[in-house]
């Protein structure tokens, strides 16, 4: 058991939880805080959202042990809340409640948008709010009643706040919190919180106590002499015509670049900004590339460091690269990262990268080969699946 010490709703409360309790069984079972709504247990249906240092954040999949020292907000804090009290008598206005179930959630993610947003469109309310479903009301009247308290707010001069105050980028929680604690002490800095910090502004250095969710180890060859290979790794921006769907924003300096991953996975179209450290020891012909990135549509947060060796290969104009990669993934895509297609994924993704590396070296300095768009997850989805299928017959027709 661990001790967990939060501010929620202003108070400062404390009570002991296992280290794998999420931050909704915390608030419900230790402090009785059951306005916080529990549904599908995943970060998808957004009815246990609450407020994580001013954040909107899923309490279903938060651990509250990563919270420590965070000021919470449930439902119940909102009693005197300026827009919540708005937002309440305009979900009653419009019939935008029905069972209730989702209400604490979505009362939660309609302040944000009332809060950030300054003058958006139907459409723009309805993208904001689609991380939290309802199945009674068919969205209508939560629609309506968010754009008219926005409406009336706007006309009486109370402006939006662009980005809710927000100074930090990446999962909410997690050490995140500029509160301090009851005893004075500033609150721990945690592997998250250089994180967010790197996505914002500063270098993504490497940090030794980050563990990525997935790692994954892959070997490839190019028929390329070693010293050109190495060469050729420490132009950062000619590498990076090289990865499907990736660009950068200007030019590296001393190894620090800023740029931008579009990916595609079915219906979802995602574009990852950020931030890369590289790191190379010409000596052992290895090198390091800490990076972190979000992407505002999907609200989805990436952080990775790869590494890599450069080596001789079988032949003396053959180099083989030896390639760690560790990642994290959270937000809307992280449901990918679970799945064990990932493998599959990452060597076709590797294959179009050695393939676009061998057209590069072939054509020389300054020549772009052509590469996709962004990175389509989604058919590489379908590949992977096909494959999988004709050697699931492979095998069966091979035992008989």
């Amino acid at each position: 058991m661990t001790t967990i010490n939060l501010t929620v709703n202003g108070k400062q409360l404390s009570a002991t939880a296992e280290p794998r309790t999420h931050l909704a069984d915390y608030l419900r079972d230790c402090h009785n805080l059951t306005g916080t709504h529990i549904g599908c247990e995943h970060g998808v249906c957004g009815a246990c959202t609450l407020l994580v240092d001013g954040v909107p954040t899923r309490s279903c999949i938060t651990f509250a042990v990563t919270c420590e020292h965070a000021h919470v907000t449930t439902i119940e804090g909102l009693d005197d809340d300026e827009i919540a009290t708005e937002l309440r008598a305009a979900f009653k206005r419009e019939h935008a409640l029905q069972c209730g179930y989702c209400t604490p959630g979505m009362m939660v993610s309609a302040r944000d948008v009332v809060l950030r947003m300054e003058s958006p469109s139907e459409h723009d309310i309805r993208v904001a709010m689609s991380g939290n479903l309802c199945r009674c009301t068919g969205y209508v009247g939560i629609v309506r009643a968010v754009q008219s308290v926005i409406e009336a707010r706007r006309k009486r001069g109370a402006g939006a706040i662009p980005d809710g105050n927000r100074k930090v980028l990446g999962p909410a929680g997690s050490g995140h919190s500029s509160a301090v604690a009851a005893n004075g002490a500033k609150p721990r800095e945690t592997s998250a919180t250089k994180a967010a910090a790197s996505v914002a502004a500063a270098p993504a250095r490497a940090d030794a106590n980050w563990t990525p969710q997935t790692t994954f180890v892959q070997s490839f060859t190019v028929e390329h002499p070693v010293d050109q290979v190495w060469e050729f790794f420490g132009r950062i921006g000619e590498v990076a015509t090289c990865l499907p769907g990736a660009s950068l924003d200007g030019e590296p300096v001393d190894g620090h670049a800023e740029g931008r991953i579009k990916v595609k996975v079915g219906p979802i179209s995602a574009e990852f900004q950020g931030v890369a450290d590289v790191s190379r020891d010409d000596a052992t012909r290895t090198g390091t590339i800490s990076g972190a990135g979000k992407d505002q549509r999907s609200n989805s947060a990436t952080r990775g460091l790869i590494g890599y060796a450069v080596k001789q290969g079988d032949r003396p104009e053959q180099t083989r690269v030896d390639v760690t990669v560790g990642f994290t993934l959270t937000g809307m895509l992280a449901q990918f990262s679970r799945s064990g297609l990932v493998q599959d994924i990452a060597n076709r993704l590797i294959a179009a990268f050695v393939q676009n590396l061998e057209a590069k070296l072939s054509a020389g300095e300054g020549a772009a080969p052509a590469v996709a768009a962004e990175f389509d997850a989604g058919s590489l989805f379908t590949s992977v699946i096909i494959g999988r299928i004709k050697a699931l017959f492979a095998s069966v027709f091979r035992r008989r």
